[in-house]
């Protein structure tokens, strides 16, 4: 049985009063799944002194490098100084607004899993991609990168995120068949290695849809955005996952 996970991205939003507003109304009671909020990074110190049993903190991006001469990077083992557990390696708006590459994302992939950071691996297409139908083939080549450069049971100590780019505070969503058979090919894509990996769906995800999207076999949680910015709903999603 795969715990459900629901994680909060807050992208570069918030601030110190929201952070404490934010786990002032956060109200935990009813949620049987893990919960991980992932703030900006001057943040995390403040969500992570503020964060209790059940919500464990994760890093928006890392360094793929340990250390050194890379002005304004973060790397693995500066995230754990701050009880950080998670950390999102190739979201979407780090591939595209940022040219972060399928090969650079499975290096950060390895630094954060070598330090001992589990990985969340975001994967998803395009709006052309799905309309020329490679969606499946997009979605293999991004975890083929991972797999290419990492060593050892590596999905063991992993969690991935569907997000079709498409639905990505667009308001629209994949339907819960659609985010289904895409979670369903991610899983059998791993082989027996897939069975225990949780697979959170990300896009627009919401308090009115997440019931929906939990019910599907192969969705385990979500990779939640704007929705996440507001306690009371960001609540009512976890509630929904277990």
């Amino acid at each position: 049985m795969r715990t459900p996970l629901v994680a909060a991205n807050w992208k570069m939003n918030g601030s110190r009063e929201f952070a404490e507003q934010f786990f002032a109304a956060f109200d935990m009671s009813g949620v049987g799944c893990q919960v991980v909020v992932c703030p900006p990074f001057p943040y995390l110190p403040l969500v992570a002194d503020k964060v209790g049993s059940g919500v464990s903190v994760g890093a928006q991006n890392l360094s793929q490098e340990a250390s050194g001469a890379y002005t304004g990077e973060v790397s693995a083992a500066m995230l754990l100084d701050w009880g950080v557990d998670y950390a999102i390696v190739g979201h979407s708006e780090r591939r595209s607004l940022y040219g972060e590459s399928s090969e650079l994302v499975a290096q950060k992939f390895v630094a954060a899993q070598s330090a001992g950071l589990i990985p969340i691996l975001c994967v998803g297409e395009t709006l052309a991609e799905r309309e020329s139908g490679r969606t499946l083939e997009v979605i293999a080549a991004q975890l083929q990168a991972v797999t290419d450069v990492a060593e050892g049971d590596i999905w063991a100590h992993a969690v991935i995120a569907y997000e079709p780019v498409w639905a990505i505070g667009t308001g629209k969503t994949a339907t819960p068949e659609q985010a289904q058979e895409v979670h369903r090919f991610i899983r059998e894509r791993l082989g027996e290695a897939g069975a225990p990996v949780r697979i959170l769906y990300g896009g627009s995800v919401k308090a009115g849809n997440a019931e929906a999207l939990f019910a599907q076999a192969d969705i385990d949680g979500a990779l939640v955005g704007g929705a996440s910015l507001d306690a009371e709903e960001f609540a009512r999603i976890c509630r929904a996952a277990g």
